[in-house]
């Protein structure tokens, strides 16, 4: 499938095991040209001094997560002045989400907030090889900071019931909800 927007920025953000990456993969996948701006890749950058995001956070481990988010979008809106969607693939909950919105400068932006239920986040993280859980962080934890902390900006989908392919199939079908004006 080659349908899909034109050169611009779809950030696809949600909780851990909620999707993220499978689903802007495919995303990416099925437009005519796009790229796939994995966020955590720049958090991995940083090899000495890194400070992960816990629940207490310490000024230094907000300071990098903000560099992070800097940083992808500046590559979202490199990659959509040369012609390409950029497909944004990072954890953006709160009102970082309203920072990061107003960083990227491209239009159109689209928002889209995988929101599936906790239970179905609990028995995805069981069932995959990495974890993104511990050190503070549980699911409900985040679940909530998620549907409690963080603005309803864009296309929130609940996709405890949608393989990729149809959460991909929704998104496309509700790009014009997803548009930040």
């Amino acid at each position: 499938m080659n349908d899909g927007p034109g050169p611009g920025v779809i950030l696809i953000t949600g909780v851990m095991a909620a999707g993220k990456s499978t689903v802007a993969e495919l995303l990416a996948g099925r437009l005519p040209r796009a790229a796939h701006v994995r966020g955590d890749v720049f958090r991995r950058m940083m090899v000495s001094g890194r400070e992960e995001l816990l629940p207490e956070e310490t000024p230094e481990a907000r300071a990098q997560l903000e560099l992070r988010h800097r940083l992808s979008a500046s590559v979202a809106d490199e990659y959509a002045r040369d012609g390409w969607t950029a497909v944004v693939q990072d954890i953006v909950l709160g009102q970082e989400l309203r920072r990061y919105v107003t960083r990227v400068r491209t239009r159109p932006f689209y928002v889209v907030v995988l929101a599936p239920a906790a239970a179905v986040v609990r028995s995805r993280e069981d069932q995959r090889p990495k974890t993104g859980y511990g050190a503070g962080w549980t699911v409900d934890a985040l679940d909530r900071a998620l549907r409690e902390a963080t603005p309803r900006i864009g296309l929130w989908l609940d996709t405890s019931e949608q393989t990729p392919d149809q959460t991909v199939a929704a998104i496309l079908g509700g790009l014009p909800a997803a548009r930040v004006r």
